[in-house]
């Protein structure tokens, strides 16, 4: 496959590498140290048009292709993750509303969504059943031309920063499993929404995740993505994207990661020579420079195939994302080895991508859960 980029993806790589040096990359560790919300970043990718790469042109978006998306959100990444998760997760609901809402909720939701004036976010997690969305317990009971919501949804990025939220309920008690599912999207402020518990997270310590409440949430029926029972056609068109994004994250981390070994190795002196003159540090390095090239050859494939594949499930992507996040996490814990008892203090990054690396592989869909779901189709 031709890896190459086109003009217009080569650009808005060098837009997000810019902004990210610029504006991200500063308050990163005070983001990280504080665990504030980053307004002030998503302004600035929302100034630029980032935060509507989901988004068709005629909603007021800047809709890219899959390759400049990950492109775009590596190089966010490697300055300030939870900016970066922030925003896949902005662009995936965005997208989940550009397949399943009708003409009036499009024109409702995405151009606030493209300017970034409207954070949106997915609420998928419960506290009983954690991420395996097939198996969701908040109701949604039809009461007229509303939905009466029921339940509680868990660990949510941008928790209560968030303006939309793209809601995983069941719409059928009868029905077990996905069919039984549906998608609403929920403001901020509707009758019966409030939030609970927020949480302290080892990592992507400035997503602000939170519980989020629904007690009788009157949420109007037009706000239906796709059909009742259509979860699976809402999750089928979106997922390529989501694994996508969470592997751009992790590639981004490992890649950082990797520059910053690179560096120490060849400046720290031990005891009167660099670290890159021990056989066992240089290994470690190359071992590195490879998983990250091996990673990124497969991330951008995945993401180039989903433009031109044919409907069915994105199993490229899916392996990307299982690859790429395993990966990271290896990369960034050779990285800690390689920095020491130095690393392992919070006066240099090193530890803090260890942690954000940490969690990719929880975040979006649990690996374990993912390979079981590739499984499914790749033994079929």
């Amino acid at each position: 496959m031709d890896l190459s980029f086109s003009t217009e993806q080569l650009q808005i790589q060098s837009l997000a590498r810019e902004l990210a040096q610029k504006e991200l990359a500063p308050k990163a560790a005070e983001i990280d140290r504080t665990s504030a919300f980053p307004r002030d970043s998503l302004k600035k990718l929302a100034e630029a048009g980032l935060m509507g790469m989901g988004i068709p042109k005629d909603f007021g978006g800047s809709k890219s292709d899959s390759v400049s998306y990950v492109l775009a959100v590596e190089e966010l990444a490697k300055a300030c993750p939870s900016t970066a998760m922030i925003l896949t997760d902005h662009i995936d609901i965005s997208h989940a509303t550009v397949v399943g809402g009708n003409e009036d909720t499009k024109k409702q939701y995405l151009p606030a969504l493209a300017k970034g004036e409207s954070l949106g976010t997915l609420a998928g997690t419960e506290p009983g059943s954690g991420s395996n969305v097939f198996n969701v317990e908040m109701s949604a009971r039809a009461d007229g031309d509303h939905y009466l919501v029921n339940g509680t949804k868990s660990f949510v990025t941008s928790g209560e920063e968030a303006d939309v939220y793209v809601t995983v309920v069941r719409t059928n008690l009868e029905q077990p499993g996905p069919m039984g599912e549906s998608i609403l999207l929920i403001e901020k402020g509707s009758p019966g929404f409030s939030f609970g518990t927020g949480y302290e997270r080892m990592g992507f310590r400035g997503t602000s995740p939170r519980e989020l409440i629904f007690e009788d949430c009157r949420v109007p029926k037009a706000n239906l993505l796709g059909a009742e029972g259509g979860f699976m056609m809402i999750m089928s068109a979106i997922s390529g994207g989501m694994m996508l994004g969470a592997a751009a994250i992790s590639l981004g981390i490992a890649q950082i990661a990797t520059e910053a070994s690179i560096k120490y190795a060849k400046e720290r002196l031990q005891p009167a020579q660099p670290l890159t003159a021990y056989q066992a540090v240089k290994f470690m390095l190359v071992d590195m420079s490879i998983a990250v090239d091996a990673a990124r050859a497969m991330l951008y494939q995945a993401a180039g195939a989903l433009d031109s594949a044919a409907p069915g499930p994105p199993l490229g992507c899916f392996k990307a994302k299982i690859f790429t996040t395993e990966m990271a996490v290896e990369v960034t814990n050779k990285a800690l080895q390689i920095h020491g008892g130095t690393g392992y203090c919070c006066d240099l990054p090193i530890e803090r991508y260890f942690r954000d690396a940490r969690g990719v592989p929880i975040h979006t869909q649990p690996t374990e859960m993912l390979k079981d779901f590739t499984a499914i189709f790749l033994l079929a």
